[in-house]
């Protein structure tokens, strides 16, 4: 076996910073009273010198980060996606020979992404100016993104779904469905998935004629007020498309606050107006989202699934060849075909 190589000491990174080794002991474990650009500055040379990078042979270890809300104390593995989606990651990884490291993403864990001895990292949904992503490349490890980085480089590798496709599907069911005015849930994350979204979902009203409607989603808006002023107005949406997990579960307790008739959910009465109980017809729902429930709802939920199984196992696939080979097989995006499985909430109203 190769004897290990040696590594920049302290006094190392030090000197190339031009600061004292005090001061690289703070940056590197986040302690002391370090202004940020002093911080950020001694981890990039010490990443860039190859500081907790690889010694020697490979570590047979990978790592796994989700750095939308990089910095803020959030579980993400409560979210259905990520939870399924580290799952399969994990169960690849090992099938390969490697372990798997999943990062947390509160602030205190950040000296791990410049320290962590891993042979590569899987990233997901990666925004602008991520802390995490420039860490990784200053100590030059292989990274693999579950969608595209912001600015990509020569020989990365994506691996995603294509959301415009999936956006048209949605819009064009929900159409058929009777729908005329399509509200979207969504504009909270900065990462790529809610921009395509978006976008698709605004071109598709204006090549059908529609009047676009964007109600913003927050993640603490459990009653979906959010929905107050959408569903008290003369022309209030028929159909909503919301983008994230929880999404569903708010337009649902909105509807029922304001008394909207979703498909499938037989209301207590009825009005002259028809399938609705507020007379003016019901609200058909579709939700981006790997959560079963859902299917187990009354009414049963039309969901989005973006098959977060088959992401893992190319991406993981991917890392493990870029790792072992220095190069991608196939660099850009690898795209995994997502699903829409039709439930009550979507189809067609009809009265009872």
């Amino acid at each position: 076996m190769p004897a290990p190589v040696p590594g920049p000491t302290l006094a190392d990174i030090a000197r190339a910073a031009e600061v004292s080794t005090a001061t690289v002991s703070h940056a590197l474990n986040g302690t002391g009273r370090l202004g940020e650009s002093t911080r950020r500055r001694v981890r990039e040379v010490a990443g860039a010198l190859g500081y907790g990078g690889r010694r020697g042979p490979h570590n047979r270890s990978l790592g796994i980060a989700v750095t939308t809300y990089a910095g803020f104390a959030w579980d993400f593995a409560r979210i259905a996606y990520f939870s399924r989606l580290l799952i399969a990651a994990t169960s690849a990884a090992h099938a390969h020979g490697y372990a798997l490291t999943t990062l947390p993403a509160d602030r205190g864990a950040e000296p791990l992404w410049h320290t962590l001895a891993v042979d590569g990292m899987l990233l997901l949904d990666s925004p602008a100016d991520d802390p995490v992503l420039r860490a990784l490349r200053a100590r030059g490890l292989p990274v693999v993104f579950d969608g595209p980085p912001v600015d990509p480089r020569p020989g990365d590798v994506w691996v995603d779904n294509d959301h415009t496709a999936t956006t048209r599907e949605v819009l064009d069911h929900l159409a058929a469905s009777g729908a005329r005015r399509i509200a979207l849930h969504a504009g909270y994350g900065r990462e790529f998935y809610t921009g395509a979204v978006t976008s698709a979902y605004e071109h598709w009203c204006a090549g059908h004629g529609r009047a676009p409607l964007v109600v913003p989603f927050d993640p603490d808006d459990a009653a979906g007020h959010a929905f107050d002023s959408a569903f008290a107005g003369p022309d209030r949406p028929d159909a909503v498309y919301c983008v994230y997990d929880p999404g569903g579960q708010q337009v649902l307790a909105a509807a029922a606050r304001h008394g909207i008739r979703i498909p499938g959910r037989v209301p207590a009465r009825m009005s002259d107006g028809g399938p609705g109980e507020d007379g003016q017809g019901g609200l058909l729902l579709v939700c981006a989202s790997e959560d079963p429930a859902y299917a187990e709802n009354e009414p049963s939920v039309t969901t989005v699934t973006f098959n977060p199984e088959r992401i893992a196992e190319s991406a993981v696939s991917s890392l493990v060849k870029l790792i072992e080979s220095g190069h991608a097989e196939s660099p850009g995006r690898l795209t995994v075909p997502a699903g829409l499985w039709v439930r009550a909430s979507s189809r067609p109203p009809r009265m009872y």
